[in-house]
């Protein structure tokens, strides 16, 4: 039982560490659009990769991982926006 807990506790910290992670491309973001453009490269990396995972997160079985899901969809939605700005 102990052990259960500690991963559903580790889980949860590590999506709320991800997405953080997410999160921090806003300061990216806002020079992407003041006209200091970044590289897209990596943001890009990032969204297609947080797409493979909120995918693996889904098509789990026997029951989805809520963890991945949620701590990945801020990725895609953040990666995106920082690739397309960077352009």
């Amino acid at each position: 039982m102990e052990n259960n807990k500690f991963f559903t506790v580790l889980s949860y910290a590590a999506a709320i560490m991800a997405v953080g992670m997410y999160v921090s491309y806003i300061p990216q973001i806002a020079d992407n659009l003041a006209g200091h453009k970044g590289n897209p490269i990596q943001p890009l990396v990032a969204a297609i990769n947080c797409t493979l995972w909120i995918a693996y997160g889904l098509l789990k079985k026997p029951k989805r991982d809520m963890p991945i899901i949620f701590a990945n969809a801020p990725g895609i939605i953040f990666g995106l926006i920082a690739f397309l700005t960077a352009l």
